[in-house]
């Protein structure tokens, strides 16, 4: 199959790692897979976006995986185009048992533009649903604080 992406990686995202893997074209139309593990704290993700540049990707693929893969497409939204791809539609392919293998097979998907990103909201978006969402939180605990109050009176 033909390469829609050249310069292409997939993620596996989990909550205490990362692994990356990077796919690069070679002489010879042959491609170079490099794979690595990367923390999830922010040193870690911050060693990834370099890692990630210095590779010269331009576009990186993750499964979403709940709240975990927030955190990774949030830091590396502004320097890639980032897709977050709905588990399901990888998950069917038999074969597949390590996160090394998972990493790349999302990043041959990539590479070959068989992957469709999920709708993430725009940046300002996601931050009024933050703002409202610690709003809501606070009117619930306020209102629990005052209920107990009255309980003791």
């Amino acid at each position: 199959m033909e390469l829609t992406y050249t310069h292409c990686a997939g993620l596996d995202v989990h909550k205490k790692t990362v692994v990356a893997c990077c796919i690069t074209p070679l002489i010879k139309g042959e491609v170079n897979i490099v794979t690595r593990s990367f923390s999830t704290i922010t040193v870690g993700l911050l060693e990834l976006s370099d890692w990630l540049h210095s590779q010269n990707v331009q576009q990186v693929a993750m499964e979403s995986t709940g709240e975990y893969c927030s955190t990774v497409y949030n830091l590396l939204e502004s320097g890639f185009e980032v897709l977050v791809v709905n588990a399901q539609h990888m998950k069917n392919v038999p074969g597949r048992k390590t996160d090394v293998q998972d990493a790349q097979w999302i990043a041959e998907l990539l590479g070959h533009g068989l992957l469709r990103g999920s709708f993430i909201p725009p940046l300002p978006q996601r931050d009024l649903r933050d703002l409202t969402r610690q709003r809501t939180n606070l009117v619930q605990e306020r209102a629990a604080v005052v209920n107990r109050l009255q309980k003791i009176y």
